[in-house]
């Protein structure tokens, strides 16, 4: 179940992908900084898409579901365990200054370091933060607090879990004790009793609901694994769940992860970390702005251009596009500063750039804030000797180029596949006992292409990362004042 749209894909336990389903959904902006879904749409579209692929494969084939969900989403049940409210999703900004001021207060990076969420707008602490103090009529009206996943499990199975992943990002867990943190609950205002259960990823649920097997065609008996969330199914899914092999996707956002055996965050509290198992967990960042910020500056500069020949022209401008740097932070930033409320901006901008320029900056500024949370992972400790890169910016050779240079190391190129659906069938496929390990995943992605860093590209980066990084926290004030002032845009 992601942002955009849910995915139902069926996998045999040789990796091979035989069926898959999808249907999209909007992601609604009622209110600046509100970003919301309607889940009845959400659990229509799970349903269906396992009636129409398990009708595909035939029903009989089914050994199981397993889930893969989006992170930080959080809705408000009734007593019923109805919704009352929308899913509100990671995306939402609502709460920036309740995560400005939990961060800054005495312990909010020790509450980071604990429950292993930064603290930051997406997370579920600082949404219920926000609802305690701004709607403080609902927050008394609600019974119980869940994310989409675990309300879509109650109404397929009609128990109400939440697993170990889906926790560790909500900001409410901590992830050494696997246990609600009392201090992150009592920031929420909350009690442990309006959270679901907590479970293992590879617990299975005892079935389907008499209705849901009759909607589905699956037996009642089918086993539900629990299943994670979707960063940590990415990695298992392209198959960096070996010590030293970071998975990078760039979509719309992009993101940066290694898997761990030991939960960790590094001294500044500069990524996030995250359960896949419970002794394989993932740490990394994610980014706002991957490829956003190509298509905004295409759509305003180059709409009639192809997006290919905007790249051709700017991997013909030197590495540095000629001393331009580009903040993109068009939809604000997460990692490594975790700042709600930054901006994008081009600065050394002059006469003598071009259109190429403009472009490359764009790319380059992409690839040096996921070399940031490449630093802030090494940061914690973690040796990174390659990185597996997916999404479809990678069609084009900028992408990766510019992306082995800034992070000085080397990149495997993987043919797109359906990272975190592959990673939920993986996950669903151990806990049924169909593969043997984890990290069989691992032999069963294959690398199209690999892709050493070139020198001079990763010198001229190294120079520049640095300056690109204090950039944020310089511009930060004046964000700040433009925010705070309100300017229309029409």
């Amino acid at each position: 179940m992601g942002t955009t749209a849910t995915k139902v894909v069926a996998y045999r336990p040789d990796g091979a992908l035989i069926a898959k389903w999808q249907r999209g959904y909007p992601l609604e902006e009622p209110q600046p900084g509100h970003a919301e879904q309607d889940p009845q749409l959400i659990l229509a579209a799970v349903l269906a898409g396992v009636a129409a692929v398990a009708a595909e494969i035939g029903h009989d084939r089914v050994a199981g579901l397993s889930f893969s969900t989006a992170l930080h989403s959080l809705m408000a049940l009734d007593a019923d365990l109805h919704p009352i409210t929308p899913v509100i999703t990671w995306a939402d900004t609502r709460a920036t200054a309740q995560a400005e001021r939990i961060r800054a207060a005495t312990g909010g990076l020790a509450l980071h370091r604990r429950t292993g969420t930064p603290v930051h707008p997406m997370s579920p602490l600082t949404k219920l933060a926000w609802i305690r103090e701004q709607d403080p009529d609902l927050h008394a009206r609600a019974s119980r607090w869940v994310g989409i996943k675990d309300w879509v499990q109650l109404r397929l199975t009609g128990s109400l879990v939440t697993d170990h992943s889906v926790a560790s990002a909500s900001g409410l867990m901590d992830i050494h004790r696997l246990e609600w943190d009392a201090e992150a609950l009592e920031i929420a205002g909350i009690t442990a009793d309006q959270l679901p259960v907590l479970v293992r990823t590879t617990d299975v649920l005892p079935g389907l609901t008499i209705e849901t097997a009759a909607v589905t065609g699956l037996a009642a008996s089918t086993p539900v694994v629990v299943g994670a969330g979707d960063g940590p199914l990415a990695n298992l899914g392209v198959g960096a769940v070996r010590p030293g092999v970071a998975a990078c996707s760039i979509g719309t956002s992009g993101a940066l992860r290694v898997a761990v055996d030991r939960p960790a965050v590094d001294p500044a509290g500069g990524v996030f970390c995250y359960a896949l198992t419970e002794d394989r967990w993932v740490i990394g960042g994610a980014i706002n702005n991957g490829g956003v910020a190509l298509e905004w500056l295409r759509g305003e500069i180059g709409s009639d251009t192809p997006t290919a020949l905007l790249l051709d022209e700017a991997a013909r401008t030197p590495v540095g596009a000629g001393g331009l740097l580009m903040l993109p932070h068009l939809l604000g930033e997460r990692a490594p500063r975790w700042a709600g409320g930054a901006r994008g901006a081009y600065i050394g901008l002059t006469r003598s750039h071009h259109r190429g320029h403009l472009v490359r900056a764009a790319v380059e500024g992409v690839a040096m804030q996921l070399a940031l949370v490449l630093g802030a992972m090494r940061g914690a400790g973690f040796d990174i000797h390659e990185i597996r890169a997916t999404g479809g910016v990678m069609q084009h050779p900028l992408w990766p180029t510019t992306l082995a240079g800034a992070f000085a190391t080397p990149l495997a190129l993987l043919d797109d596949g359906e990272g975190s659906g592959f990673g939920a069938a993986l996950l669903g496929m151990k806990a049924l006992g169909l593969i043997d390990s984890l990290d069989a995943a691992a032999d069963l992605v294959e690398v199209r292409t690999r892709l050493d860093p070139d020198p001079a590209s990763s010198q001229t980066y190294a120079a520049l990362i640095p300056l690109f990084g204090g950039l944020a926290d310089t511009l930060a004030p004046a964000n700040r004042v433009l925010r705070d002032l309100n300017l229309p845009l029409a």
